[in-house]
């Protein structure tokens, strides 16, 4: 059953009790939301109410990529953009590797279904740490590393997971076929995305209205990504690069100052309206996976995932430890618990073709890699930031500036 407009405004509401209940109970928002989800699914009406590929990757991506881009500062992200690429990039391949060999040497998996599990749930899910880290006003440079990470390394595995799916079906079993592939992915999105944003800029500066503005910005979270994914380029980077560039230029007067505060409300609503959906689906999906029968193969699948990113973290970190890019130990540490899995891995599980061998064991163990980082990190990483002194006391009103 697909989602109607009655069903939307249940579980909007649902989302906003949610919210004020949260905040009293001091329970991060985001489990809040799969727990209502959880229980929503027990009644016939929402039962039926799936999560699909198309509804992620259409619907919910674009914006919430948009919108965070919107507000990474490209001042702030140059100086740490090589930190944050190999993070993105070399940590997700050292994270899917050292999944797929766990996965094939001791839950004895075949190469096929292993290497594709490892590929789709490698990266950190922007959606769930952004929430996380708003909720918590995080500041500084700390919230800047996850966060453009995070949206980096979605670009990573989307690319990543459509070449191992390339492999397996046999289309690119060449590696300069492969690379190119890869070169072309990333440099379609890119582009993409720098022609929508560059675009909408260019009309943004004929008007001071500011909600042909706002609809503007719509147009160029969704149009770039459409595009992208037309043209076989990565849909997330294009969102990703048009967010960037309206985000940096349009503060320079492309967008009017009234726009500006517009905007901003516009997109920050529209976060958590898409946000509420997303996880509130998520436990509904959750409520209907077999998680109990394969629960041997989750708990080794989460345990590697979190072997794999102390492996690219810790020693990437090291890696730039003697240069002005050294990540404080206590922010390390964050990096490497607050690299929860989420929307991305779950939209990418559930695009697996039926004719692929294993695809309901592949997408039940990563919907339950993707439950214990809800559950297991989404509960305790606050708690850790605060211990590790990333956070002030919690009845502090006054965000912390990381270093």
């Amino acid at each position: 059953m697909e989602l109607t407009l009655a069903s939307v405004a249940l579980l909007l509401l649902v989302a906003a009790v949610v919210a004020m209940l949260a905040r009293r109970l001091h329970l991060p928002y985001t489990v809040g939301l799969v727990l209502a989800g959880l229980a929503l699914a027990l009644f016939p009406r929402f039962s039926e109410i799936t999560l699909t590929r198309d509804l992620i990757f259409t619907l919910f991506l674009p914006p919430l990529v948009f919108e965070a881009a919107l507000y990474l500062r490209w001042h702030d992200l140059k100086r740490d953009f090589v930190l944050i690429l190999s993070l993105a990039t070399l940590g997700v391949l050292l994270t899917a590797t050292v999944t797929a060999l766990g996965m094939v040497y001791l839950a004895h998996w075949a190469w096929p279904m292993a290497t594709l599990l490892g590929a789709l749930i490698a990266a950190t899910d922007p959606v769930t740490v952004i929430a996380m880290f708003k909720e918590a006003a995080v500041r500084g440079r700390l919230r800047l590393l996850v966060e453009a990470e995070s949206l980096f390394n979605d670009g990573t595995t989307a690319v990543l997971f459509g070449l191992v799916m390339g492999v397996i079906e046999g289309q690119t079993g060449n590696p300069l076929l492969a690379l190119q592939q890869l070169l072309t992915t990333v440099g379609l999105g890119v582009l993409c995305g720098a022609l929508v944003g560059g675009g909408i800029l260019l009309l943004a500066g004929r008007t001071e209205d500011h909600l042909v503005e706002i609809t503007l910005t719509a147009v160029a979270a969704y149009g770039s990504f459409l595009l992208a994914e037309r043209f076989a380029g990565s849909g997330v980077l294009a969102s990703l690069t048009a967010g960037l560039l309206i985000g940096n230029l349009g503060a320079l007067g492309s967008i009017s100052a009234r726009g500006r505060d517009a905007v901003e409300s516009f997109w920050e609503f529209t976060a958590f309206l898409v946000n509420s959906l997303i996880f509130i689906l998520i436990g509904m999906r959750e409520a209907h996976q077999d998680l109990l029968h394969t629960l041997g193969p989750i708990a080794l699948a989460s345990l590697l995932v979190l072997v794999g990113r102390a492996a690219s973290v810790y020693p990437l970190a090291a890696l730039f430890s003697p240069t002005p890019l050294r990540i404080k130990p206590a922010h390390q540490h964050v990096l490497f618990w607050g690299g929860m899995r989420g929307t991305l891995a779950l939209a990418l599980a559930l695009s697996l073709p039926t004719t692929v061998a294993g695809r309901d064991l592949v997408t039940t163990v990563a919907f339950g890699v993707v439950a214990f980082s809800i559950f297991g990190q989404g509960m305790t990483i606050i708690p850790l930031m605060r211990r590790l002194g990333c956070l002030p006391h919690p009845h502090a009103h006054h965000p912390p500036t990381a270093g």
